[in-house]
């Protein structure tokens, strides 16, 4: 077989100040990994599905690999050009069998609001109904029924953190290769859940219901089950969670489940957002936990995540630290490239007064004044998302994010990670690879909301989800939706189905 594939993909905050442009996407192209410039181990999951085709002796095409961290609208003109570039390298190679998609679901461009459904739309008029589109997505996706129509087969990651990438990769090459081989003939059902919120996949009750549409998946005629939690800061009319169903041209039995897995999901709406607190409560709550711990208190500053489209600067919560004199603490990854260009200048081991923080809008709350020692700087630093089951807390294949210059600081008691790029915070590799042991930090605070999770909490005595003041606040109620109807949606309607 021939077998198609491509990335491009961002998750896109409508709410965010910060514009993708063409230079904030990671490309990787046919000559780069022809040149040595860059491998197929470097862009998950293509690496994967080239390995599978590779060994069954098939036809790899890849075309392109187009990555941007999470931030505002993409820029049409960006939007246009890479996606026109995907389909142009399709058309040169056509005929193909499958067409293999690594998207987000929740990329948003000026002008396109469903960015997915366009790209698989106009895939399938190049490819025509025989051949195989199958797509892998982010489960914070906003699921449309324009992509349920023109796609063969979708699929979702089922982990919050993002720990079974490689997994749905396995499950949908399998399955793509069954499609054209006319072994099964998938029907897809979506259920509206008629919620928002953020899920956290290593409570209690989250799990329990992994492993209810794990089971559902091993009934015959049932192909696959996800559940698209949707992304809470993206304004677009199709926004929200929902269920989607894979059945083996069985679109009766797909819907029947969709909706009863739907319901249960629904009712567990209570139970399964983030337990947030808010920044004086959870950082106090940090402080005294800390006092008679041996490991570190870890406090995930969701709002300020970079990996929601935040900007990474807001200085609330090392401004309350300051103030109340907190020692031994540890924090990662602020987004400060004029710091890092200050740093880099003096060098390791020299002091610098700064102005830090707080530049990139009012949510980042206020620059602060502070005189700080460089302790550490990494170039061109790798920062490694460890793929950590949450089951068997076994470590696999971890993906590798290019964030730039960092430095490490100290002030008061503080180390401080400061980035040249926005990252969330994933692992406390982090820290120690710039020579600070995270295990022995009193407090460990992470500008993420649950991707820090896989490898912070085996070395974390607790883990805190605070909202602080920041522009992805945790709280739904908090988010000005304009787009997505609100009306119809738990939480702001306690039961939309009765």
């Amino acid at each position: 077989m021939k077998i198609f594939s491509a990335c491009l993909a961002t998750e896109t905050n409508t709410f965010s100040p910060i514009p993708t442009g063409i230079n904030d996407f990671t490309q990787v192209r046919p000559t780069d990994i022809a040149n040595g410039n860059a491998s197929f181990d470097e862009i998950p999951p293509l690496g994967l599905w080239e390995k599978m085709a590779r060994s069954r002796g098939d036809e790899f095409v890849f075309s392109l690999f187009a990555f941007a961290q999470p931030s505002g609208l993409t820029t049409r003109t960006t939007y246009e050009r890479l996606r026109d570039e995907l389909l142009d390298s399709l058309r040169a190679e056509m005929p193909v069998d499958i067409v293999l998609l690594n998207l987000h679901g929740a990329m948003v461009a000026d002008g396109y609001e469903d960015c997915e459904g366009d790209i698989i739309e106009q895939v399938r008029a190049i490819v025509g109904q025989d051949v195989v589109i199958a797509v892998e997505l982010d489960l914070h996706c906003h699921l449309s029924e324009k992509m349920v129509s023109t796609a063969d087969l979708m699929i979702t990651y089922k982990e919050y953190p993002h720990v079974d990438i490689n997994a749905r990769a396995e499950e949908l090459f399998d399955l793509a290769i069954a499609i054209q081989q006319k072994k099964i003939q998938p029907t897809m059902v979506l259920y509206d859940c008629r919620m928002m919120g953020m899920y956290p996949t290593n409570t209690a009750a989250m799990r329990r219901f992994i492993h209810v549409m794990t089971a559902a998946e091993q009934q015959d005629a049932v192909l696959s089950v996800s559940f698209g939690h949707g992304f809470p800061f993206g304004d677009v009319p199709d926004a929200g969670g929902k269920m989607l169903v894979v059945t083996d041209n069985n679109p009766a039995l797909a819907q029947k489940i969709a909706q009863s897995l739907g319901q249960q999901i629904f009712a567990l709406r209570e139970q399964i957002n983030f337990p947030c607190l808010p920044l004086d409560e959870a950082l106090s709550q940090a402080n005294t936990l800390s006092i008679d711990s041996q490991k570190p208190i870890v406090v995930a500053d969701q709002s300020d995540n970079p990996g929601g489209g935040a900007p990474g600067d807001a200085t609330y919560t090392l401004a309350w630290l300051l103030k109340h004199q907190i020692q031994n603490v540890g924090m990662a990854i602020f987004y400060d490239p004029q710091v890092i260009k200050l740093a880099l200048a003096v060098g390791e081991g020299s002091r610098l007064t700064i102005r830090f923080g707080g530049k990139l809008g009012p949510t980042s709350g206020d620059p602060l004044d502070l005189e700080v020692t460089v302790i550490a700087i990494q170039r061109d630093y790798q920062h490694r998302f460890p793929q950590i089951d949450l089951e068997t807390s076994k470590e696999s294949d971890p993906v590798y994010w290019p964030i730039g210059d960092v430095v490490a600081l100290h002030c008061q008691g503080i180390d401080i990670l400061v980035g040249s790029k926005r990252a969330q915070c994933f692992s406390p590799c982090i820290f120690s690879d710039l020579g600070i042991n995270p295990k022995e930090k009193s407090l460990l605070i992470v500008k993420s909301a649950q991707h820090f999770y896989g490898a912070f909490a085996p070395i974390a005595s607790d883990v805190i989800y605070m909202a602080a003041p920041g522009a992805v606040p945790p709280m739904m109620q908090q988010i000005p939706y304009q787009r997505m109807r609100t009306d119809n949606k738990y939480p702001w309607v306690d039961n939309p189905f009765v």
